[in-house]
This record gives structure tokens, sequence and C-alpha cells, in this order.
């Protein structure tokens, strides 16, 4: 018991921020996203046993894809509900420590604010394919695995939504910002 245990204290520390964070960007809220990683959490106990140590993070991910999408599903389309500010992807973008002018701050504050507009804007697949490429940090063969689509399809949806998150962002005056 203490093996099994341990094996999932490992696992909790080592996933439970990403777990949360690509459920705050699939479902912009944080009881939904709450609900979520603890399900996901609940799950990794369950089925501790079940899968391979080394395919962890591609289980541990696809499975907190598929519970998005089924939060997702159930929320009506109507609703419309705002993210709070996402620390990691503060922490990602702008660093704080290089910046100590308060305008400067403040402007990227404001376009990391613009980002993430354009970010939730994408459609569902591509906006998974780049919030866990470029802000979770996985690799192609990880996001496949997790999602469960091929290596190829990746490419093509991380290129897409680049191109549309450069098209938004590209109309934007930095003027207006300021």
């Amino acid at each position: 018991m203490k093996i099994k245990e341990a094996r999932y204290n490992f696992l909790v520390q080592q996933h439970k921020n990403r777990v949360y964070s690509y459920s705050m960007y699939m479902l912009r809220n944080r009881m939904d996203a709450d609900d979520v990683t603890q399900e996901v959490l609940i799950r990794i106990w369950q089925n501790l046993d079940k899968f391979k140590m080394s395919s962890a993070s591609a289980w541990i991910m696809k499975t907190t894809h598929n519970l998005c999408l089924d939060y997702l599903r159930k929320r009506s389309r109507v609703l419309k509900r705002d993210v709070e500010i996402d620390e990691i992807f503060e922490e990602s973008y702008s660093d704080d420590s290089k910046v100590n002018d308060p305008s400067i701050k403040t402007h990227i504050m404001m376009m990391t604010s613009k980002v993430k507009e354009v970010i939730k804007k994408l459609p569902e697949n591509l906006r998974s394919v780049f919030v866990l490429y470029e802000i979770q940090g996985m690799k192609y063969k990880e996001i496949s695995s997790a999602l469960d689509i091929p290596l190829n399809s990746v490419k093509v949806y991380l290129l897409r939504a680049r191109k549309k998150i450069q098209e938004e962002l590209k109309n934007i005056d930095p003027r207006e910002v300021l």
C-alpha cells in the first residue's frame, strides 16, 4: 500500500498544476476546473495499477481533456464565463523582474489580456493543442497521445492556432492597449 501511495503522491505533485491550468483554459471557470482536477486525481488513484508510470503523463492529460470535453458538452452554449487571470500564462509570457517601468508593466498586462482573449476565441481543437504545447510545454507526441489524435494533426492544429492568433493580434493598435 505504501508503494501505491508514493506513486500517487509523485504523480499528483508532477501533474496537478498542469491539469488545473489546462482545465482553466478549456473550461474558463474556476469551479469547473477545480471539479475536473479533483476528478482526475480520483481517477489517477483508481487506475494507478492500470497504466505504466512511463505513460502516466499522456494518460493523465488525455483523461483531463476528456473530462473537460464532457463539461463543455454539458454546459449550455448560451452561458459565457470570464476566466480569471491565469498565473501560469503570466509567468510564461511576461517577466516582471526585467520591467520596472509601471507603464511598460501595464502595457504587458493589457497585451497579455488581449492574447488570452484571442486564445479563448480559438476553436476547441486548436485551443487544446496550442495550450498543451505553448503553455504547458508538452511535446508533439505527448499531445498526440493525450488527445488521441494523429501526430500530423497536432502539428497542423498548432500551425492553424498560431496563424489565427497572429491574424487577430496584427489588427490591434498598440496605442489602444496603453
